[in-house]
């Protein structure tokens, strides 16, 4: 099993990123949160999980090794392959994924694309002793509120012509990397959130 991968950035797409090892481009599959933290010509180190099928070998890079274990484990429910694990990650931290799991906060998983009530029940239901117990939240409660950068980030896209349920949608996948500024204790960038979302929605 490939655990790690360490170079430098030679690419980056809205879904992956090329880090040259030893002479060697390799290709791995991230989440936006985890690309958000990239830059072409920088080193980077991502742990990585190396998906084998019987016509492809697929790796997947993640900013922790926590990131990394929750992928794998996500796994273990039934009907979750690598790209809804992937996706689950890209909306949610996972803290927030033992959160939902622990609490049975099937509305939360359901904002992952691909997963609907009966799946997100299945989640609950096989994954809810495997995942470990959640931390304190680290997000500042909001009192019921919109953070404001999701009010920013949701406007500059409907002002771009986006629907409000892609612009939803966006929002969702690039919540981690808000999160991850605000665990920091730095308040998110809005051009950078703008910037991940656009990413994000040139894809689908």
């Amino acid at each position: 099993m490939i655990a790690t991968v360490s170079g430098l950035v030679t690419a980056l797409t809205p879904t992956s990123a090329v880090i040259e090892v030893g002479g060697v481009g390799i290709l791995v599959h991230c989440t936006p949160g985890t690309l958000g933290a990239l830059r072409v010509g920088e080193p980077a180190r991502l742990a990585t999980s190396l998906v084998v099928r019987e016509d492809s070998l697929t790796l997947y890079g993640f900013a922790t090794d926590d990131e990394r274990t929750v992928f794998e484990l996500l796994q273990g429910a039934s009907g979750i392959g690598p790209r809804i694990a992937l996706a689950m990650l890209a909306v949610h931290t996972p803290n927030a994924l033992r959160v939902a799991v622990a609490s049975a906060d099937l509305k939360a998983l359901t904002l992952v694309p691909g997963i609907g009530q009966k799946g997100a029940q299945r989640i609950v239901l096989e994954l809810k002793d495997k995942l470990g117990t959640p931390e304190q939240i680290l997000t500042p409660a909001l009192n019921g509120h919109s953070a404001p950068w999701r009010d920013q980030v949701h406007s500059g896209l409907v002002g771009l012509g986006y629907s409000t349920r892609d612009a939803d949608e966006a929002i969702a996948l690039i919540t981690p990397e808000a999160d991850t500024a605000l665990a920091a204790g730095r308040q998110p960038q809005i051009a950078a959130l703008l910037k991940s979302a656009l990413r994000v929605l040139s894809v689908r």
